[in-house]
């Protein structure tokens, strides 16, 4: 079986990168607006940030490659399709971790402090618990939620605090929008495999509630970026961040075409738009805090 670097590539799923990406800037952007922007932790957060998705998504190609639970509805799989054998993807998914995520958790942990040391750990655990085990988070309706708060207030909070040295309430805060972006990503996966994994026995909360409740929670979703957005502006005075608005705005036909009823593969066109969004909302987030 010949794994070529353009089939690695793919496997990265580059497209949902952004969402460790985007939270990264933003931290980058309030330590900078608090006079205390350094690179090696920002590059360290970052790095770590990718490897960890990176990983998640190598450790979901292959758990979903191995049980036969890959819907088929979105982007080719690397494993299900035999592009890269199980055991590659297996050790793949463990180097990046190693080689990668290790080393910056550790110059995370020197210039931020110990924190970093189990929130590093339980960063790497959720790459493997996301698909794998009988208890995955993708299988039991906890993704949503995971995905909000390690791409959304966490990951925003300690990129800041990992050059600022300390946790606030408005890395938090401002953590909510990327965090909310995150959980529409996933909310639009979820309600296009949802026949399949109803089929599978996989308990997403597109399954538990139905496609109604999904279809709002998008809604919801992009009603609280801009709601965050607006308000952070007013409270800390940064209004250029309000430029960060045209990433919901993006959004607003996609949100009326899933509540209009999209589903199976049209909806991977909004997946592809919500997860540019989410990139674009970090860029013009970061340069109008810095403005």
């Amino acid at each position: 079986m010949r794994s070529t670097l353009s089939n690695w590539i793919a496997a990265t799923r580059p497209k949902t990168l952004s969402a460790a990406i985007t939270p990264v800037a933003m931290g980058c952007a309030l330590a900078h607006g608090a006079h205390a922007f350094a690179w090696q932790p920002a590059l360290a957060a970052l790095l770590g940030a990718l490897a960890v998705q990176i990983a998640c998504n190598f450790a979901n190609d292959y758990f979903d490659g191995v049980q036969g639970t890959d819907t088929g509805l979105g982007p080719r799989r690397a494993v299900a399709s035999g592009l890269i054998s199980p055991q590659a993807m297996w050790r793949a998914t463990w180097i990046v971790l190693a080689v990668v995520a290790l080393p910056a958790c550790i110059v995370l942990m020197s210039s931020g402090g110990w924190i970093f040391a189990p929130l590093g750990a339980i960063s790497a655990a959720l790459a493997f618990a996301y698909s794998g085990g009988r208890y995955a988070l993708s299988r039991t309706g906890l993704g949503e939620p995971f995905a909000f708060l390690f791409f959304g207030p966490i990951a925003v909070a300690a990129t800041t605090a990992a050059q600022t040295g300390k946790w606030t309430t408005t890395a938090a805060l401002a953590g909510c929008a990327p965090g909310l972006l995150a959980t529409a990503l996933i909310c639009v996966n979820n309600l296009r495999d949802e026949a399949t994994d109803r089929s599978a026995g996989r308990r997403t909360l597109a399954v538990r509630f139905g496609p109604a409740a999904m279809r709002t929670l998008y809604g919801a979703a992009i009603a609280g970026v801009a709601a965050v957005t607006i308000a952070l502006a007013l409270m800390q005075d940064r209004r250029w961040t309000l430029l960060a608005l045209a990433a919901p705005a993006l959004l607003l036909p996609s949100a009326w075409r899933i509540a209009r009823g999209a589903a199976g593969r049209p909806l991977n066109r909004e997946l592809a738009l919500t997860g540019f969004a989410l990139l674009l909302y970090g860029a013009l987030f970061t340069a109008g805090w810095v403005a």
